[in-house]
């Protein structure tokens, strides 16, 4: 659903990925708030691509949810709203191709992303990114701290 959901119990979510060279060292972030509850998720992947972060953080968020929920997911990546809402319908339809008939890229993560989506009620935004936005910037400090974190020797995943 891209048509607007109203507030009441609504999953806002926030997402970011990062890289480091593109390819290269790559972190994502997700803020999760439900009411009063907030909750931030993070990780990094050696030698990927923005695109791919950004892509991972919107999927773990929404493995992060127990139960099918109204959500209201925030991207700064015009290639995940897009992808999701416009494309994604097209290149199931194509098998996976894009209109140019070239193999979708990234497609295992797509996919993903719409076994995830499929669970939940979705809106999908886009907002623009280091704009201010607080939520937006926390889930950037979350995508690269994960980087940071990995390369001073810690967990991927958190």
């Amino acid at each position: 659903m891209t048509g607007g959901l109203d507030s009441a119990a609504v999953i806002e979510i926030y997402t970011d990925g990062a890289c480091r060279g593109n390819p290269g060292m790559g972190g994502w972030g997700a803020l999760l708030r439900y009411q009063d509850i907030k909750k931030e998720i993070k990780g990094a992947e050696v030698d990927t691509t923005n695109n791919r972060m950004e892509l991972t953080a919107a999927i773990e968020a929404l493995r992060a949810l127990k139960t099918p929920s109204r959500v209201l997911l925030w991207t700064d990546s015009k290639y995940v709203q897009q992808g999701i809402t416009a494309w994604l319908p097209n290149w199931k339809k194509r098998n996976w191709r894009t209109s140019a008939n070239k193999p979708v890229k990234n497609d295992d993560l797509w996919k993903l992303l719409d076994i995830h989506s499929a669970k939940h009620e979705m809106d999908w935004r886009w907002v623009k990114g280091h704009a201010g936005n607080a939520d937006n910037e926390t889930a950037d400090r979350l995508a690269n701290e994960a980087i940071d974190e990995y390369l001073q020797g810690g967990s991927n995943k958190e």
